[in-house]
């Protein structure tokens, strides 16, 4: 399977992941949810690590490696105490879309710090998502 065929993938799980969590988080506090759902993550991917991986491929890692993902880990975990607060206090079908502008700073990002071309249809996709977020969030 291509990128793409990944991508659609992780959309569709991560449609589940919002309707699975605001029911998860009805009755507990957020943060005790994201702690909750992040020790699955946890234990998970290290399984799934650990299958795929010789495990003396950690030890091979570069500092650098070791901090952009410590970076992005941390942007993960402030991601989903933010989304799981969000889940619990507005309705899944509001709060998701509004996540979904994560899009719109990715392209923004990819531009400004890994100095990716910016397209016209990156230009017109981004405003298009911006529409919708507003239009689905909309009351």
């Amino acid at each position: 399977m291509n990128w793409f065929y990944w991508a659609l993938l992780s959309a569709l799980f991560a449609g589940a992941t919002a309707i699975l969590a605001k029911v998860g988080v009805a009755d507990v506090n957020s943060n005790l949810a994201t702690a909750i759902r992040t020790t699955v993550v946890l234990l998970f991917s290290w399984g799934i690590a650990l299958v795929t991986c010789k495990p003396a491929t950690v030890l091979e890692l570069g500092w650098r490696t070791w901090v952009f993902l410590v970076l992005s880990g941390l942007a993960t975990g402030l991601s989903w105490l933010c989304y799981f607060r969000a889940l619990q206090l507005g309705e899944a079908s509001h709060v998701a879309p509004v996540d979904k502008l994560s899009v719109v700073f990715v392209i923004v990002f990819a531009v400004v710090f890994l100095r990716e071309p910016l397209t016209w249809q990156q230009w017109v996709g981004g405003l298009l998502i911006v529409a919708g977020a507003v239009v689905l969030a909309w009351h």
